[in-house]
């Protein structure tokens, strides 16, 4: 499996006529507004630029008006469509499954397969046990939630 790197995503965002420019944010890492995307530039490693970047085209497919106001409960729920679009586009099960079939064994080894930060990744884990449960099937394989992340192919 193939999963989108920062470049990657920048080519994504360019076929949608989307502008990517990284600028000098403060509070957000990323902005969507508009066909503009802004991603904070002293974001240190292309890694986290991508998870934010997969965020921000997450708001492009889903977002409606400005949704800064995080205590609007529909603002929040619009957060939180966009943050699933890029948990499913930068891991997904495929990929926790990818990931297995690649010997990884720990958080930090199954990060840097997928090429994401571990902090997303813990954040994606923590949104698909709270969606499946203990544990989902896909295929041949059963991914555990509980009581640790685990994979187990069927035979």
């Amino acid at each position: 499996m193939h999963y989108l790197n920062y470049e990657g995503l920048l080519d994504e965002a360019y076929s949608l006529d989307l502008v990517v420019k990284e600028v000098h944010l403060s509070g957000n890492k990323g902005r969507l507004k508009g066909n503009r995307i802004a991603i904070k530039k002293d974001i240190p490693t292309l890694k986290e630029k991508a998870c934010i970047l997969a965020e921000e085209l997450g708001h492009h497919y889903t977002t409606v008006g400005n949704i800064l106001d995080q205590k609007n409960a529909i603002n929040r729920k619009q957060e939180l469509k966009a943050r699933i679009i890029a948990y499913n586009k930068q891991v997904g099960l495929l990929g926790i499954i990818d990931a297995y079939e690649a010997n990884c064994r720990c958080l930090y080894d199954m990060a840097e397969h997928l090429d994401v930060t571990e902090e997303f990744l813990l954040e994606t884990l923590k949104y698909y046990k709270g969606k499946y449960g203990e544990f989902t099937r896909l295929d041949n394989y059963i991914i555990y939630f509980e009581p640790n992340l685990g994979v187990m192919k069927l035979l």
